[in-house]
Formats: C-alpha cells, sequence, structure tokens
C-alpha cells in the first residue's frame, strides 16, 4: 500500500493539476491513484495531453496510448468568459471554480480572473442562465502553472473544508441551545 502512495504521489505531480474530471475521476489526485493501482488507463488526460502520456508512460512502465477521445481533445479549452449582461449573481459558479478564479458574489455581478482560470469548464454547468462562455486566452497572458493551480486548489479545498467545519459548529451549537432551552422550560 505504501508502495502505491508513493506512487499516486509521483503521479500527480506530473499531472496539470486543472482539476477539469475530465478523465472520469473528481480530481487529478484521485485519478493519479487509481493509475497507481492500475485501474485506470493513462491516456486520460485531455489538459497534460501527449506530453504527459509520454511521461506516465516512463514512470509506470506501461505502453503510451494516444488521448482518449471519450475525455476531451489536447487543445486549450480557453478560459471562462461570464457575460455581463446576462449574469444575474446567483453565485452558484462559485463552489464549483476548483482555483476560486472567479469573483463575485450572492446577487452581485461575477466575473473570472483568466490568469487563474485553468480552463476546467466546471463553472459552464452550474450557470442557470448559460452566461458563461469558453474564449481563447489573451495573447499576452500565460496559463497557469501545475504548480500553481495546485496551491490554488489546495487553498479552495482548504476553504470548502473551514466552512464545512464552521457550519457544523453552529449547527452542534443551536441544537444545545435548543436542548438547553427545553430542559429550562421542563424545570
Amino acid at each position: 500500500m505504501k508502495n502505491t502512495s508513493s506512487l499516486a504521489a509521483r503521479i500527480d505531480a506530473l499531472l496539470p493539476q486543472t482539476q477539469c474530471t475530465r478523465c472520469g475521476y473528481d480530481g487529478c489526485r484521485p485519478y493519479a491513484e487509481a493509475l497507481a493501482r492500475s485501474e485506470t488507463e493513462l491516456n486520460r488526460c485531455p489538459p497534460g495531453g501527449a506530453a504527459v502520456i509520454a511521461a506516465l508512460a516512463a514512470l509506470t512502465g506501461r505502453p503510451a496510448l494516444p488521448l482518449d477521445p471519450e475525455c476531451g481533445t489536447e487543445l486549450d479549452p480557453g478560459v471562462a468568459w461570464i457575460d455581463p449582461q446576462v449574469c444575474t449573481g446567483c453565485a452558484r459558479c462559485l463552489p464549483v471554480c476548483p482555483v476560486d478564479s472567479i469573483i463575485g458574489a450572492h446577487r452581485l455581478l461575477h466575473t473570472v480572473n483568466s490568469s487563474e482560470c485553468t480552463g476546467c469548464e466546471l463553472c459552464i454547468a452550474s450557470c442557470p442562465v448559460d452566461c458563461i462562455h469558453m474564449r481563447p486566452r489573451p495573447s499576452d497572458e500565460r496559463a497557469p502553472t501545475p504548480g500553481e493551480n495546485r496551491t490554488r486548489f489546495n487553498g479552495h479545498t482548504a476553504r470548502l473544508d473551514q466552512r464545512a467545519q464552521d457550519q457544523a459548529r453552529l449547527l452542534a451549537e443551536r441544537k444545545l441551545s435548543a436542548h438547553g432551552a427545553v430542559t429550562e422550560k421542563d424545570t
């Protein structure tokens, strides 16, 4: 098991960290773990494309395969853009962005920080008014690196975990208060 964990970490280090889920897994780390256990093929990462497939083949000793077309293409999908004329400020796109590149708040216009957008396209399905579209990355702007993606994803995950802990604590406090109020009335 330790050997599998070590291999998964080395595989994960090769992946682009876009967290796009096109591979069929919930992110880069779950895909890396499945690869380390030989439960999936190494050709399921469109953002990584042929270069990542070759690196994974070299690392795992498995044959390189062409990119699985069911997962998408190697072409850069660009960056998300939110049409300001259509956005209603519902904020449904905020939690699904794995790197927090969408800026906005409930009932306010949202925008995308394109220099941080990985092009994962996860925000598109979350939008009830179809105001999110993919556009080419501006020519004067570089795509974020896997290291930057990993850092932003870890921050996103930590914020979601903290929010869940805070909500659980508040619910526990409310239950305790409600129970205490009932007990005081009974006495």
